[in-house]
């Protein structure tokens, strides 16, 4: 792949000069260097103002499925009941996680085209007692974005904590942060960073759980990074990451969220408008539960030769969806850098000519 190569990928998405510009400069020891302190905290309020939130922020050194598996590490006790909400590759798998943590996933299940009713979740807290909960904003290989505000409303009534994977949808579109315990995101989706580096938001309630919770380990435990020294952390951290995604977050913040959000709207409704015309249909099948970030069409059994032609003919690259899935959804990443309407439009064209 060249630098002339159109990245629509749903993550890692493609990466503007100037973040990879920031990336190159002189890295300072942020062990030893007096002045990674306050460059760190800066950097934390602005990661805070793009999730929109008044929690605690945390960056870990690692791709974003580190978060997932943190999050589950520090919260869950050998025991537990975890209340784990599925409708994707991503919610099935946080049940993975909750098991070796040595929980038990209680797995609430609708279709991958479905979102969750939220009378039935509702009846399954009810019906058990739980101390935290899983879930998935966005499910990157189906490009389906679920609606949790009355189901946080419910789980946090009912005192349950709650672990939400918005990986693919932060900096992208308005994710209810507020109502979330922790709150999952990554640098290379909607920021537009390099692989590389974990985000996420703690609450207060989710830092007194670390607390009582006996922690096994130590990379994947959230502990050491409780009211952190911010000029000695708890591991050597990846601090040309860091300065990628604080250009990243500056980028974000210096457009704005809502026209961020906006934007992204805007680029998804070109593809999606683009897909119809050229008789593909979004595999939610459903508008409400189409993703701004990333757009998932059907095209049963062609996928992956489409995904080549569209590299190899147009110097194009999309996406495929994921296991059984791979040879029917070609997914369309527009997050990020790449939530442009000129970049869609490029895509949609090449896939026409494929198409044809």
């Amino acid at each position: 792949m060249d630098e002339n190569t159109l990245t629509m990928t749903p993550g890692p998405t493609a990466v503007p000069e100037d973040v990879r510009e920031a990336m190159a400069q002189p890295a300072m020891n942020p062990d030893v260097n007096p002045e990674f302190e306050s460059y760190y905290e800066t950097l934390l309020d602005k990661l805070a103002r793009v999730y929109g939130t008044d929690d605690e922020m945390v960056v870990l050194g690692g791709e974003g499925i580190l978060g997932l598996e943190t999050a589950v590490d520090s919260l869950v006790s050998p025991g537990d009941d975890v209340l784990c909400l599925a409708n994707g590759v991503y919610g099935d798998g946080f049940a993975d996680f909750v098991e070796m943590a040595g929980g038990t996933p209680v797995v609430h299940e609708a279709d991958y085209r479905d979102a969750f009713d939220p009378d039935e979740v509702a009846a399954r807290v009810e019906s058990g007692d739980f101390d935290a909960a899983t879930m998935v904003h966005c499910e990157t290989p189906t490009g389906l974005l679920n609606e949790f505000g009355e189901i946080l409303a419910t789980l946090q009534e009912a005192g349950i904590l709650t672990i939400v994977d918005a990986v693919s949808s932060l900096g992208g579109t308005e994710v209810p942060v507020e109502n979330i315990d922790v709150c999952l995101g990554a640098s290379q989706k909607c920021f537009s960073s390099p692989p590389g580096l974990t985000t996420m938001s703690v609450s207060d309630a989710a830092w007194e759980k670390v607390e009582e919770t006996e922690q096994d380990g130590f990379y994947t435990s959230l502990e050491p990074w409780q009211d952190a020294d911010y000029s000695f952390l708890p591991y050597t951290h990846l601090v040309s990451n860091l300065y990628a995604l604080e250009a990243s977050l500056d980028r974000i913040l210096d457009e704005g969220r809502e026209s961020v959000f906006a934007r992204h709207e805007t680029a998804a409704e070109r593809c999606r408008e683009r897909g119809e015309e050229l008789g593909l249909e979004p595999f939610p099948g459903t508008e409400s539960l189409c993703s701004p970030t990333v757009t998932a069409f059907e095209i049963e059994g062609r996928a992956e030769e489409i995904q080549e032609r569209l590299y190899e003919d147009h110097d194009v690259l999309v996406a495929t969806g994921l296991g059984e899935m791979a040879s029917d959804l070609l997914r369309v990443g527009h997050m990020g850098y790449s939530a442009d309407e000129t970049r869609v439009q490029k895509t949609m064209d090449a896939l026409e000519s494929v198409l044809d």
